[in-house]
């Protein structure tokens, strides 16, 4: 009985570990929002890393600290910070379109790992559609930790009280 109780764990062990090397070797999330305002009024409220964390919801760790190095706004500005809840990392504009914001995240904790950030905005009107998306690679730890836990609707709900916020903020002023 007991051998049958540990052939048994180990089959489920490796079919947790099968199913992990099988999953995709990245990821991207994306969410996108409507917002009645222009995409020059929306571009600084993300290019302007001392704006964008105003509603940025991964922002909002009590225990954060941050510090902001390089340019104010634009290419090479970054934002370094150190968390409880938040982990550690830094975020780095590389190219701030009128129509389109790149980012690159480098988090160092809880897990190591570099993800490319895009925001576009395409003009509707008198509104602007705004998309949030990030990308990345899902090394064999995050694609175990997939199995039990959805990136896409965690991060996902982020994204999407991130762009609430930027819309209340810019439909506001």
């Amino acid at each position: 009985m007991l051998k049958a109780i540990a052939l048994l764990s180990l089959a489920v062990v490796a079919g947790v570990l099968v199913a992990a090397a099988l999953r995709p070797g990245s990821y991207r999330v994306e969410r996108s929002l409507t917002v009645q305002a222009p995409p020059e009024k929306l571009q600084p409220m993300i290019a302007d890393l001392h704006q964008f964390n105003t509603w940025n919801p991964f922002n909002r760790d009590p225990a954060m600290k941050g510090e902001y190095r390089g340019p104010a706004t634009g290419p090479g500005s970054a934002y370094h910070f150190e968390g409880g809840k938040s982990g550690s990392g830094s975020l780095r504009i590389v190219d701030a379109a009128p129509a389109k914001v790149r980012m690159e995240l480098h988090m160092l904790k809880p897990m190591e790992g570099r993800n490319d950030i895009e925001f576009t905005l395409r003009p509707r009107g008198n509104a602007t559609d705004v998309s949030w998306s990030m990308q990345g690679e899902s090394p064999f730890l995050s694609r175990l930790i997939g199995l039990f836990v959805n990136m896409d609707r965690m991060i996902g709900s982020e994204f999407e009280n991130g762009l609430a916020a930027l819309k209340l903020r810019a439909e506001r002023h």
